[in-house]
């Protein structure tokens, strides 16, 4: 999930709405245990130290639970904690009486959830690791509404009524194929940052990419699990970092994947439709956004004439926005009033946005104001991630949403079903070694208003301050490792991450024709989070799971 706000950041625009210290075992136990030492402690400096511990030591506590997918009972063990990361370039070696290290270096405590299913072997057992995007997201939407064992139930379309809401068994949890990791951002979850320059170190495109790097080699190695198959699963933003994350592991770690999954993909960011505006004479974000505005318009019947197949319609979408939309568009202010009518024309009957609309938008409209503007004439806009959703407007005379309708439709549901589940279930978030027991799971960090998209680049000298583009480090993983296989899945419904914008992209990455073939693209009739519709989630699981299951072969030794 993006984190959604609606600013005018020139670079982004909305990008609203993932072996080190400590030497802590892993316990195993029905009942939670925490991995620190829990000794009484009277005095109030102890308490402090134990406090400021929790935050820059590992921590790990374990529970049992169990699931049923599709017909299968798996019982697993659920192992929650934190690991801790360094910026890149730290030094393990250096001695705590350095001048330099009188004041403590920035260090970022991880959250996860893992969960391995019992009893089964290690090197035949796929690890696959899932977090969410952002940037600055934790990783509760893939965790409570895609793969975890347990789910939140919340409404198709329309908003989820308040509380009580209901946590059932996850018939579509991953765990019938992979042990998962979900690992919650740098600033978010029951994670913190802590030290000197702490946001400066991890809040940013490739700092954040090293963190999850130095996460993911340091939990192969504490729990053994190197020669596991290996699969990245990022949503959003999280595809941003997967990318990088690829290469990194292969370049700097050695470490090679099985295969890479992405969801609601955006790999470069000039693609953008949010603020397209901002970034006259690239008008590819408004061909690339234009099947999904038609897919809106489809699903919300507001085309003058309502063609009866999607996936039929949107082909003849996708062929005139690559063919006469893009010349129209590459005319500029040559063009001619009678082509400009024409494709205005016909932009209507793609979208049944007003002719006079497109006209004085200049046959370029942005995210936005397409949410704006679909349904205004009722008072009502549409969502953003999801636009099958829809809500009330704030303001009927602003250019754009105050607010994503999707977001507002769920988000409450997800926040107190975790809450929940954590305590309850998993049995974190109430150690008696942290203050007064209580601690705060953050679902979002303020990252976004910090975050440094410079990029460097594989086999460049220096970071790339413009905006931000990771086909070249996909395409470098794909590289190193020739059998490494990439899935993307997206919904026709997000206006966030635009379907068409994922489809472009992996026809341009810089790769040869063979390696191409390693790529697989997926749609659902959904939106930027596709499994919040069910039958779609039902779809994502078994295209997942195939997936995984196709891209690794099985040692004969194990048992």
């Amino acid at each position: 999930m993006k984190q959604t706000q609606r600013t005018k950041l020139g670079l982004a625009g909305v990008v609203a709405i993932g072996a080190l210290l400590g030497t802590t075992a892993l316990t195993l136990s029905a009942s939670p245990v925490w991995a620190e030492d829990q000794k009484p402690a009277s005095e109030a400096s102890k308490q402090k130290d134990a406090g400021q511990d929790f935050f820059t030591k590992p921590q790990s506590v374990t529970s049992n639970g169990s699931v049923t997918v599709h017909g299968a009972h798996i019982e697993y063990q659920a192992v929650s904690g934190t690991l801790i990361v360094h910026p890149k370039g730290w030094d393990d070696s250096a001695s705590a009486d350095d001048e330099k290290d009188k004041k403590p270096g920035a260090a970022a405590s991880i959250f996860y959830i893992a969960y391995f299913k019992k009893g089964a072997a290690a090197e035949n057992r796929p690890i696959t690791f899932i977090y969410n995007g952002g940037p600055g997201s934790s990783s509760v939407w893939l965790h409570m509404g895609a793969f975890g064992p347990k789910k939140v139930v919340t409404a198709d379309d329309a908003h989820t009524p308040a509380a009580p809401y209901s946590i059932v068994n996850n018939n579509d949890s991953l765990l019938d194929v992979s042990d998962l990791v979900f690992i919650d951002a740098p600033g978010t979850g029951y994670g913190r940052l802590t030290g000197t320059d702490k946001e400066k170190a991890f809040f940013g495109t490739d700092a954040d990419a090293n963190a999850f790097t130095d996460f993911i080699a340091q939990f192969l190695s504490r729990y053994g699990r190197y020669n596991s198959p290996k699969y990245l699963f990022g949503e959003s933003y999280g595809t941003t970092r997967s990318a990088i994350v690829a290469n990194q592991l292969a370049d700097d770690k050695g470490i090679d994947l099985n295969g890479v999954i992405l969801l609601s993909q955006i790999l470069n960011y000039d693609n953008d439709i949010d603020a397209a505006q901002m970034n006259p004479s690239v008008d590819q974000p408004y061909v690339l956004s234009l099947p999904s505005y038609a897919a809106t318009a489809w699903y919300h019947k507001r085309l003058p004439t309502q063609p009866a197949d999607l996936k039929t319609f949107l082909q003849e979408v996708e062929h005139f926005a690559l063919t006469d939309y893009t010349s129209a568009l590459q005319d500029g202010n040559a063009i001619t009033p009678e082509k400009r009518d024409a494709i205005a024309q016909k932009l209507h009957d793609y979208t049944g946005l007003p002719v006079d609309y497109i006209k004085k938008a200049d046959l370029r409209v942005n995210g936005g104001e397409f949410e704006k503007t679909l349904l205004g004439d009722k008072g009502i806009d549409t969502g953003r991630l999801d636009s099958r959703f829809s809500g009330p407007t704030m303001d009927q005379l602003a250019q754009y949403p105050y607010y994503d309708p999707q977001s507002s439709a769920m988000s409450s549901a997800y926040i107190a079903a975790f809450n929940d589940y954590a305590r309850n279930s998993l049995h974190y978030g109430n150690s008696p070694a942290f203050g007064n027991g209580y601690q705060e799971y953050k679902f979002f960090s303020d990252a976004i208003m910090k975050w440094d998209f410079s990029h460097k680049q594989p086999n460049t000298d220096f970071p790339i301050h413009n905006a931000v583009n990771v086909l070249p480090d996909l395409a470098s993983a794909m590289k190193h490792n020739t059998s490494l296989k990439v899935m993307l899945n997206q919904g026709y419904f997000d206006l966030g991450t635009p379907y068409f914008q994922g489809i472009y992209e992996m026809r341009h990455l810089p790769v040869s024709y063979d390696l191409s073939k390693n790529v697989q693209i997926v749609q659902y009739e959904s939106g930027h989070m596709v499994y919040a519709h069910q039958d779609s989630l039902a779809q994502l699981h078994d295209n997942v799971a195939k997936f995984i299951t196709s891209t690794y072969k099985p040692t004969s030794a194990a048992k």
